[in-house]
């Protein structure tokens, strides 16, 4: 990139409704807690095409329109009079815009190139929750045209579907008029403090009670190999041919594409590591619960559960779609109760145990029903695609709290999975294994209901 680039930064005014401070909820305390373990910011980080003609003043003005009407977008965090941090949300504050302005010989190409940097330095940078709005905002423009909008939000204001209403909300111009959620941070803070919400807190932690008594001190065993620096590798699978089959699956055995790749997913685990009985963490998004659907808000917590890996694929599908109900009606809780039993669970077995597996389906757009039925797979279909699957490793990385994590990426069209593993415990040769699993075990499953899980 030739020339001159310049960043401007402009001062935005803003109020809005709701001010005042409340307890952390269950979402933010569970979202401070990973990124304490991970050392991750967990920030969602994207950019977006704007419309021609779009100005910087227009860019502004949505700015200021979204935090208004969003309490979120105003929440820091603060300390309680028992020194304990708690959220405070401000009617009134500034934030900055950024204006980029690429220097005039900037080729289409470099462009890009730039966005998506600026999208990453943006995504992996924390949030000073304490001090920073968990909302950056920039205006990219070339040769005085206005090309893109980025936008990075914090995971304690917001989780992947608060911010997807975030964006939809830019696009549309949505104002501060417009009637807000009903539910925000501080109402969701003091509500999961009443009695009715202690009780759920309680039958979730006695059900977490029951999956974490007899487990092993960590899921995949000891250490095998030691290994110093950098010991969690990160790879990226993509299989057009295991989406075919999984939907194939789904409509074979009336069953939705969430609960059958958990059960592909675990008999892969299985084949690759031996496990004959998988527990997991498991991701659970808490927005099916009464007047949470459209809350700006963080409200996925994991929720754990175990399912048996022998027999048939199709049994394993059968024990996924029981235990992952159990897992998301047990997954909203009060993080600290938990922290407490697992206190209890280690000083009472003599050492400590962990689940250190953890699954995340991320795909905000699953298919339904309808489309299952529609998809009109066939083997050849899935063996046409066959040749598009690519697993790419990216690199390694310095500590993760998990042996093994895998998120389901929303992809249309393609099973896209990323996968951290830790090699102190599995061989380079057992997490290509798993990841190609995934795609094999589908395939042979994708039609008969009597494919072996070769677990076990």
């Amino acid at each position: 990139m030739a020339g001159r680039t310049t960043t401007d930064r402009i001062t935005i005014p803003f109020s809005g409704p709701g001010a005042g401070t409340a307890p952390l909820t269950w979402g933010q305390k569970t979202i401070l807690r990973d990124m304490e373990e991970t050392g991750w910011t967990h920030n969602s980080s994207g950019a977006h095409q704007l419309p021609h003609g779009t100005t910087v003043e227009a860019v502004a003005a949505s700015l200021r329109a979204l935090v208004g009407r969003y309490p979120a977008l105003r929440l820091r965090l603060g300390t309680d009079a028992d020194g304990q941090a708690c959220q405070v949300v401000s009617g009134a504050g500034e934030i900055d815009l950024e204006v980029v302005n690429l220097a005039d010989d900037t080729e289409p190409a470099d462009v890009g190139k730039y966005v998506d940097d600026l999208c990453y330095t943006w995504m992996v940078t924390p949030f000073d929750p304490y001090r920073e709005w968990s909302l950056r905002m920039a205006v990219i423009r070339h040769r005085d045209v206005s090309l893109y909008r980025v936008l990075t939000v914090g995971h304690l204001v917001a989780d992947g579907a608060a911010v997807l209403r975030l964006v939809a909300d830019l696009r549309t111009g949505r104002s501060t008029r417009d009637e807000p959620p009903s539910v925000g941070p501080l109402e969701l803070g003091r509500s999961e403090q009443t009695p009715e919400s202690r009780r759920i807190s309680d039958r979730a932690v006695r059900y977490w009670e029951t999956r974490l008594r007899s487990i092993p001190p960590q899921t995949f065993g000891a250490r095998q190999t030691p290994r110093l620096g950098k010991r969690y590798r990160h790879g990226r699978f993509d299989s057009p041919a295991a989406h075919l089959a999984v939907l194939a699956i789904a409509e074979r055995t009336r069953t939705d594409t969430s609960r059958v790749l958990l059960a592909v997913l675990a008999t892969a685990i299985g084949r690759a590591t031996g496990v004959p009985r998988l527990t997991t963490k498991v991701v659970v998004s808490n927005r099916f619960r009464p007047g949470l659907a459209d809350a700006v808000a963080t409200l996925s917590q994991d929720s754990v559960l175990s399912v048996e890996l022998d027999g048939t694929v199709d049994d394993v599908i059968a024990r996924a779609c029981q235990a992952s109900t159990a897992a998301w009606l047990h997954a909203y809780y009060d993080p600290d109760q938990l922290e407490d039993l697992r206190t209890r669970l280690d000083r009472e077995r003599g050492c400590p145990a962990r689940v250190t597996c953890r699954i995340n389906d991320r795909r905000a757009a699953r298919p339904n029903a309808g489309v299952v039925r529609s998809a009109g797979v066939t083997t050849e279909r899935i063996h046409a695609r066959a040749a598009e699957t690519s697993l790419v490793w990216e690199g390694d990385l310095d500590e993760s709290c998990d042996q093994l994590f895998v998120a389901i990426e929303d992809r249309p069209g393609t099973v896209y999975l990323q996968g951290i593993f830790d090699l102190a415990c599995f061989t380079e040769e057992q997490a290509e294994r798993l990841l190609r699993g995934v795609e094999e075990v589908a395939v042979a499953a994708a039609f008969d209901p009597v494919t072996p899980t070769g677990v076990g």
